[in-house]
């Protein structure tokens, strides 16, 4: 996962390198915006900054303010009016407005250090959790979450402003979970990476799952169901299987039919994937689970050739079933 996707976690790191940190968080936008409201930006001390609340228009500006912060201890709220000359500068048509909120953590009325390690740890454990912010007293309270309560609870983040509250809703981070340590597997892990997800390789192949073919990644050589049953399969995480062996992908498969994840991929032709559903329904699974929840061949048409490109082909289509769930398949 991305450093940008780890704001509260980046916070807790700078504190505990005995640097002071501030949160600016994009609480309200009108026309268009260049971030979704819930967006961050985490500043330290020393003017280092991940994150971000804009396209990089106004980021400047709120880093004035965030030093500000820490120096008198006040949290704020900010208008930008993004011209339409800065929107088109970050790819946007036309212009917007946006309200950005500036908290110092554990500083005067921001908030404290302890309630910023709860996030990360209801993210670790893969909870929603959600915090409310009283814009006019600044007062705080974290309560569990399930979303903003319009369609899928689990896609949407569901910040939103409630009357004089902020609900800054923190959604468990993407997962990816790729079976099979073949070629596409490597260009598919990175570019699920650089898209927010967490990434877990499964193969029980020793030859295949090596760190020198796949250095730096999360690898589990156990057999594909019991790796899947120790990561746990929620509604925050997709499944794409690789191997085309029948003894690896089958059960994982399985796994993910049984699970609430909300993508589940398989590699091969069109004939190789009917003789998988056959096998499938041979072992009790029904049919009709099977054609609603498996997409296979994987990945968008886009007429990929190279190992690159079919990665390209299948991060798009897990992007259109997590933003657009019941999208043709």
């Amino acid at each position: 996962m991305e450093r940008h996707d780890q704001v509260p976690e980046i916070a807790m790191e700078w504190i505990r390198d005995g640097k002071e940190v501030v949160l600016a968080t994009v609480i309200e936008t009108w026309g268009s915006a260049p971030r979704p409201v819930g967006s961050q930006l985490v500043i330290s001390s020393e003017m280092e900054i991940e994150g971000s609340v804009s396209g990089g228009c106004v980021e400047g500006a709120v880093v004035a303010e965030a030093m500000d912060s820490l120096a008198d201890g006040h949290c704020r709220v900010l208008e930008f009016g993004v011209s339409d000359d800065e929107a088109f500068s970050v790819g946007l048509a036309c212009g917007g407005t946006i309200h950005v909120i500036v908290e110092p953590v554990g500083v005067g009325t921001g908030p404290t250090q302890e309630t910023i390690a709860e996030i990360c740890a209801a993210r670790r454990k893969r909870q929603a959790i959600a915090l409310r912010i009283d814009l006019a007293t600044w007062c705080r309270r974290l309560q569990a979450a399930r979303g903003d309560g319009q369609g899928d609870p689990v896609f949407s983040s569901g910040s939103r402003i409630e009357g004089s509250e902020f609900v800054l809703v923190h959604v468990p981070p993407l997962k990816l979970v790729v079976v099979g340590a073949v070629h596409i597997a490597q260009p598919l892990l990175k570019i699920a990476r650089l898209a927010g997800y967490s990434t877990v390789l499964v193969d029980p192949r020793d030859s295949f799952a090596t760190q020198s073919r796949f250095p730096g990644e999360i690898i589990m050589t156990d057999w594909p169901d019991e790796a899947l049953a120790i990561l746990g399969l929620d509604a925050r995480t997709a499944v794409v299987t690789l191997t085309h062996d029948p003894k690896l992908d089958d059960p994982a498969i399985r796994s993910v039919l049984d699970s609430e994840a909300f993508y589940l991929g398989c590699l091969g032709s069109r004939r190789t994937h009917e003789k998988r559903m056959q096998r499938l329904a041979d072992s009790g699974v029904p049919r009709a689970l099977i054609d609603e929840r498996v997409h296979a061949p994987v990945g968008l048409d886009i007429g990929a050739a190279s190992p690159a490109e079919i990665a390209v082909a299948i991060m798009a289509e897990i992007t259109a079933s997590l933003r657009n769930p019941g999208h043709s398949r």
